[in-house]
């Protein structure tokens, strides 16, 4: 290859400090190394990259395609020389979270910005699953951490804190049959009524329910807005936790009925598999519990 990282960084230190003399003291070098590197590189790459007639050296329209181009180059490799660093520091090259679908992604912004400040060169990549999916993700391993499971783990060697309990409403449209019904809702009363529902997004594991009654005609659908905008629309009733209605209920968009048989409330966890956790891993399980004591994450 007739093109090397060294060149490119020499060729981009004599643009950026405008000279070669420059370029030199910057890179610890003679000016007659900085010299011979790019005019090496023009003989194997037979263009000229400086135009050298006036008294700074200015880059040919040649030379600076090659910048352009080269730096992306640069970057890239020095991308990859700090995650190798990191790594060898104990730091993971990438993190995966799942987030439940009752976790609002909002409050996790804070936590993101101070896990940026530690300059970890760990890539994080985020995921929603619904219900039981949010456990699978961690039993299938395509998770390193999931955040908002509800109800305890399957079986299986897993980690895990509780974030706390979601109490749930039983919601309907102004504009519902049930709307007006005297409460509370007797369950053959409800079950007349169609429910919407959030799909359970396992793969290996058995897939879950709630609050769905037997013999109930359901619509299924795989995210939230989905599921408040059919209820809204009066298409459906169903349950949302207290805190995600709160905003409908005032509005008036949603009403809140009482039921006879009340759901119960619903324990929330954050788990990992990891016995010795890398350091990302690691930061975000003690940075989580830090989170949950100062009600920085509300379910």
């Amino acid at each position: 290859m007739k093109i090397s990282l060294d060149a490119l960084l020499v060729l981009d230190a004599i643009d950026r400090n405008g000279s070669f003399a420059a370029a030199a003291e910057e890179l610890h070098r003679v000016t007659s190394a900085v010299s011979y590197v790019i005019q090496k590189l023009e003989q194997d790459l037979d263009i000229t990259l400086f135009d050298r007639s006036g008294h700074r050296a200015r880059l040919t329209p040649a030379g600076e395609l090659l910048l352009r181009d080269g730096r992306y180059l640069l970057d890239a490799a020095r991308s990859v020389e700090h995650r190798l660093q990191q790594q060898a520091a104990g730091w993971e090259s990438e993190l995966v979270i799942t987030i439940g679908d009752l976790i609002p992604f909002e409050q996790l912004i804070p936590l993101i910005q101070r896990f940026d400040q530690l300059g970890s060169g760990t890539q994080l990549r985020f995921n929603r699953e619904v219900f039981g999916g949010i456990w699978d993700a961690l039993y299938d391993e395509r998770a390193d951490l999931v955040l908002g499971a509800p109800g305890h783990p399957p079986s299986g060697n897993y980690f895990y804190r509780e974030i706390g309990s979601i109490d749930f409403a039983f919601l309907v449209s102004p504009q519902h049959p049930l709307a007006q019904a005297a409460e509370p809702l007797a369950a053959h009363t409800v079950r007349q009524h169609r429910i919407i529902s959030l799909g359970d997004t396992s793969r290996r594991l058995p897939t879950r329910t709630a609050g769905i009654l037997d013999g109930q005609d359901v619509l299924t659908v795989h995210t939230l807005d989905a599921k408040l905008a059919l209820m809204t629309a009066g298409l459906g009733i169903g349950y949302l936790p207290r805190t995600l209605a709160t905003p409908y209920l005032q509005n008036g968009q949603l009403v809140e009925k009482s039921l006879k048989e009340k759901r119960s409330c619903t324990k929330m966890f954050y788990a990992w598999k990891e016995e010795s956790p890398g350091k990302a891993l690691a930061w975000f399980i003690e940075n989580l519990g830090l989170c949950i004591q100062q009600k920085q994450l509300i379910i």
